[in-house]
């Protein structure tokens, strides 16, 4: 780890540490030229540690609303402060603000398993995702914040030949496009995982599906890092502020109604994870999109047992280890459609029943935390990034299980799309108007349909 992203290792959220020094502007706040952020270092750890750490400010700035802005982006997760941020760096547009209903965090992506990835089988899906955890790989220094990324690898396990033979053809598929990808036999899963029941009765494990460059991010650190890092480009990121209502002149959008009051914008973007379809109904239009809820959970800490990411490939269970010696895991959809994100008993027990199956030493551990988060399912079970029927709307949406990690491709895509008009080419395939057109994304191979997906 580089010293320069070394500072956050000594946080704990009790005794808030080492936050950034709060950045300093100059000038009216309409027209500012931000001042280069404080910059983590070894260095300044050490100076902070001498005087009892009395040095550290807020992460960012609790900017109250203008009256109007260039760009306000509706949600601030992790797609809509990356696209605050890539506006500011790439395009130079500044003059974004990022309404979030709550406190920065407190969304879906503080409420997820962390995963990355780009293991997926379709060319255009494996371009955009490995583009992603390129720009992971490089978040730490471009964000100057640990964001404690890990490539630690994912592992999908192989139950049948014909499972075999279908991740084969995504593993040469990812290696055709220059990708990473390893196929595993018996012998090998049970060299990285011990703890895995490879002769499980029902569902022998006969191989798996290894990508060494995947693992694992924290995800509370990738929503401060991005907030900070926005903040200090001039992005007013304000939190508490509710929105309630469109403003419309024609077919353009104009603004937004919000808990603070009417503000202005040229343009506008959700991102709003599994509320897209409530704020398309007040712009008047229809998305094919379902909100589900979907669970994680979270064991007492015990030393190290797993070293990667592994995912049962006979029922949808996966697990990583945290930092801390948690059992961080999940499932699939409770299976009927809620904004709620508390989940049901039924789903815990499919879960833990999934687990134990594949690792029965898990029986031994007690489960601390089960959350849930609010999820957009598209009927493809791929997302939308696009211009919608409103004028000046744009739409970042529909991620079903695949948006942490995404978020760093998903906001530097979707930054271009809000500047340019016009979709970046990783993304020309996750245009809304797909649907209309008939031309579904088959990323797994099983045809156009919602419920395999």
């Amino acid at each position: 780890m580089q010293l320069a992203n070394c500072c956050l290792l000594y946080k704990a959220p009790q005794i808030r540490l080492p936050h950034p020094h709060l950045v300093l502007y100059a000038g009216n706040r309409n027209g500012i030229c931000p001042r280069p952020m404080v910059r983590y270092s070894g260095f300044r750890l050490l100076a902070e540690a001498l005087r009892g750490h009395r040095g550290w400010g807020p992460a960012w700035r609790k900017a109250s609303p203008k009256s109007s802005y260039e760009v306000v982006i509706v949600g601030g997760g992790g797609h809509g402060l990356a696209t605050a941020y890539y506006l500011a760096k790439n395009h130079g547009i500044t003059d974004v603000a990022v309404l979030e209903r709550g406190g920065i965090g407190l969304g879906n992506v503080g409420r997820n398993t962390t995963i990355i990835r780009s293991n997926y089988f379709s060319r255009e899906n494996i371009r955009f995702y490995d583009f992603s955890l390129k720009l992971w790989e490089g978040l730490e220094q471009d964000l100057n914040y640990n964001a404690m990324v890990s490539q630690r690898g994912a592992l999908n396990l192989v139950h049948a030949d014909g499972q075999r033979d279908q991740l084969a053809r995504r593993a040469n598929q990812m290696l055709l496009e220059g990708v990473d990808a390893e196929l595993l036999d018996k012998q090998g899963v049970k060299k990285l995982v011990p703890l895995i029941d490879t002769d499980n009765g029902r569902f022998p494990v006969i191989g798996g599906f290894l990508q060494k460059r995947g693992g694992t991010v924290r995800h509370d650190a990738v929503a401060w890092g991005y907030a900070r890092a926005a903040d200090a480009r001039g992005v007013d990121i304000v939190e508490t502020c509710e929105v309630t209502g469109l403003r419309r002149e024609g077919e353009a959008i104009t603004g937004v109604e919000t808990s603070r009051g009417f503000i202005g914008a040229k343009k506008v973007l959700f991102a709003v994870a599994g509320h897209s379809s409530r704020l398309a109904e007040m712009a008047g239009f229809r998305l094919p999109i379902e909100t589900h809820v979907l669970q994680a959970f979270v064991s007492e800490g015990v030393k190290p047992l797993i070293d990667c990411v592994v995912t049962y490939g006979a029922g949808h269970f996966y697990v990583s280890q945290s930092d801390k010696g948690g059992l961080v895991f999940g499932g699939a959809l409770d299976g009927y459609n809620t904004y709620a994100r508390r989940g049901n008993l039924p789903m815990v027990e499919d879960v833990l029943a999934a687990g134990l199956t594949l690792m029965p030493a898990l029986g031994r551990l007690r489960v601390l935390r089960q959350w849930g988060g609010t999820m957009d399912m598209s009927l493809d079970g791929n997302p939308i990034i696009s211009t919608t029927p409103v004028a000046n709307l744009f739409l970042n949406g529909g991620w079903c299980y695949g948006g942490f990690k995404a978020i760093p491709a998903g906001g530097f895509t979707t930054a271009h799309l809000v500047a340019t008009g016009q979709p970046h080419p990783l993304i020309a395939h996750f245009g809304l108007e797909r649907f209309r057109e008939g031309r579904m994304i088959d990323e797994r191979g099983v045809g156009p349909y919602a419920w395999m997906h």
